[in-house]
């Protein structure tokens, strides 16, 4: 999840404006609002601070990357069927192109 939708999320759930929020951080409501930009990039120390002053903490821990790119299968999962065929049949095309080149590319044995 982004951390600026984290950091909103916890400032309303807790009922607090992004002023009520600058406040207790001691920064300036644009501070705030900045943070909250979707593609912040708090640090660590920033986003803990915040979620602390909106009565929330954050919790990391350290997991094994997945063998398999998910960010890839979620994209084809959110094409139609008939855009994953048409995938699949270009992947074919180009493969079968491929094999081509490599075939006039290769010396005779």
């Amino acid at each position: 999840m982004e951390p600026g939708k984290l950091i909103r999320d916890a400032r309303l759930a807790a009922g607090l404006t992004q002023a009520d929020l600058a406040g207790s951080l001691g920064v300036t409501q644009p501070s705030v609002a900045a943070l909250e930009r979707i593609g912040s990039n708090p640090t660590t120390r920033t986003l803990e601070r915040a979620l602390n002053a909106c009565g929330r903490s954050i919790a990391t821990t350290a997991r094994p990357t997945p063998d398999v790119d998910e960010a890839q299968i979620r994209a084809r999962l959110a094409l139609t069927p008939a855009q994953r065929l048409a995938t699949h049949q270009r992947s074919q095309h180009n493969l079968g192109d491929l094999l081509r080149k490599v075939r006039r590319a290769s010396p005779s044995a």
